[in-house]
């Protein structure tokens, strides 16, 4: 069959060289070659290149292959973040003061880690989270709608890390608790950041770069590139796109999406997950689920067995549904109305995108803010 253009979703075949392999059998890709996407599947290596490099946005970090003055350094930051070098599905981070009570803690994970992996030793960032994605043909970005992802499983962000229980996005490209100057600098963390991966590896950047930030009262500091779209977050910002995704496959295949003009609807949008009851540390799997009336929300299928017409649980998230609006909170209410019907042992966070949650964020980022000025 005649392949036109290849989107390559997941990051696995990414890491793997997939597009290396397609492009010498003259198949284009939308997803970047090994040498650039290892900024996803090699956090140490991400890292190192952006120190480096001078981008801006990267935390005090050293990285350690043994355990060779690994306890002096957490112990030197205190307050550490511990990171596997690897790809971990988005659950190998454990932070001081959520999952590790104390250094002592966080020096028993490093050593865990090191035991088939590099480790990342970072210092703690405060603030609040987005996520920042863009379209990129080598050198121009055209950036989506900010994204506020929410990993922990548990309502009020308790519990343990997950590939994401759901996520939100404003009218604005910015979220509540932003402001314009805190997008335009993470905008030139990544312009730079796709500018020197070609300086460095010789090799344009084609394809979606992911920026996770935190923003501090120093301003948004990157806590990890992706080389695709994130789940929860693609689901949030696809529904949104008026420009025909093919003429953006091509345009960034092409290298001219300077020429065209990407354009989203200025749409609320709450994404919620519906997840295997004990997920994500014991999940009960091979469970029926039935879906009722969606209403006016999108339903996305995620990992799930179909069996004799039926639909049962696997071990990782199962479905999820989007609301679209003119406000966080009614997409809030059409989502969370979906939700109520779908049956089955299963878990989900009912305060993902509730006036409540994203107004603890917004007083959250204001004390941030205070402080600096301070």
């Amino acid at each position: 069959q005649k392949i036109d253009i290849a989107f390559i979703g997941p990051e696995a075949p990414l890491a793997a060289g997939l597009v290396d392999a397609l492009e010498k059998v003259k198949i284009p890709s939308v997803g970047p070659k090994k040498d650039v996407a290892q900024i996803e599947f090699d956090k140490s290596w991400s890292r190192t290149f952006m120190k480096e490099e001078n981008i801006e946005g990267c935390p005090a970090f050293k990285v350690f292959n043994d355990e060779n003055g690994l306890k002096e350094y957490i112990e030197e930051l205190g307050d550490v973040a511990i990171k596997p070098a690897g790809l971990t599905g988005g659950k190998g981070v454990k932070v001081i003061g959520d999952q590790l009570p104390d250094t002592t803690d966080a020096y028993e994970y490093a050593l865990g880690i090191l035991e088939k992996d590099s480790v990342i030793v970072e210092e703690k960032l405060k603030g609040e989270e987005f996520t920042l994605q863009a379209f990129v043909d080598g050198s121009t970005l055209a950036f989506t709608p900010c994204v506020q992802d929410h990993k922990r499983a548990f309502e009020n962000d308790l519990g343990p890390n997950t590939g994401g229980m759901g996520a939100y996005s404003d009218t604005d490209v910015i979220l509540p608790f932003m402001m314009v100057d805190d997008l335009e600098k993470a905008k030139a963390i990544m312009q730079k950041t796709v500018e020197k991966l070609c300086e460095v590896t010789g090799i344009p950047y084609q394809g979606i770069l992911y920026g996770q930030f935190i923003l501090t009262s120093k301003g948004p500091k990157v806590i990890e590139f992706n080389a695709r779209f994130g789940d929860p977050e693609a689901m949030n910002i696809m529904p949104l796109l008026e420009t025909d995704i093919l003429d953006v496959m091509e345009a960034i295949v092409e290298g001219r999406l300077e020429d065209l003009d990407v354009v989203f609807s200025k749409k609320a949008t709450v994404c919620k997950y519906v997840v295997p009851a004990g997920y994500p540390d014991n999940p009960d799997s091979d469970k029926e689920i039935v879906f009722g009336d969606m209403g006016d929300a999108i339903l996305f299928y995620s990992s799930v067995d179909e069996k004799d017409g039926k639909i049962y649980t696997s071990t990782s998230r199962a479905a999820a549904v989007v609301g679209i609006a003119d406000s966080i909170s009614k997409a809030e209410r059409i989502a969370q109305d979906a939700l109520e019907n779908i049956i089955g042992d299963l878990h989900s966070r009912r305060d993902i995108g509730t006036r409540a949650l994203v107004r603890k964020k917004v007083t959250h980022m204001n004390k941030i803010r205070e402080q600096k000025q301070s």
